[in-house]
């Protein structure tokens, strides 16, 4: 019976060749290869979607001020009159809070804010991850007016 034994013993204890460890290291090499660009495309395309969603909330919270006050905030008071009554410019009568916080865009910097607007009567845009204006694909304005 210790013959029988010895066969399946002998087999537990081989483990892989060299020859079969590099096969899996390939293969996971490739895969790799495959599906890091998609991942790094898709973390993209959720800033930009991010900032699309920024913009559209900063852009309801300008109407609400404007349709409270009767215009919307000077450049030079900005966003920030969104979230702090104006001390200077033009008085806002019957301001309140319509935002809790300025957010960044996805790449840390502030939304900017123009009014009269390049593009619209007021814009509001994050300059993409470049950070300057224009560019293309993930470089490329996130603006109001899209």
């Amino acid at each position: 019976m210790p013959l029988s034994h010895r066969p399946i013993a002998r087999a537990l204890q081989r483990g892989f060749t060299l020859i079969e460890l590099m096969v899996v290291l390939v293969i996971i090499g490739v895969l790799a290869a495959l599906i890091v660009p998609n991942v790094i495309e898709r973390a993209d395309d959720a800033r930009v979607t991010a900032a699309k969603t920024d913009v559209n909330n900063l852009m309801q919270a300008l109407k609400l001020y404007r349709l409270d006050n009767q215009r919307y905030p000077t450049s030079e008071q900005g966003l920030q009159a969104l979230l702090t009554r104006p001390t200077s410019g033009p008085a806002a009568p019957n301001w309140k809070p319509y935002v809790e916080k300025l957010p960044n865009d996805p790449w840390g910097r502030p939304y900017q804010f123009m009014n009269p607007g390049l593009k619209g009567e007021i814009d509001v845009l994050s300059l993409g991850a470049d950070g300057q204006p224009g560019g293309e694909g993930k470089n490329a304005d996130i603006g109001s007016w899209q």
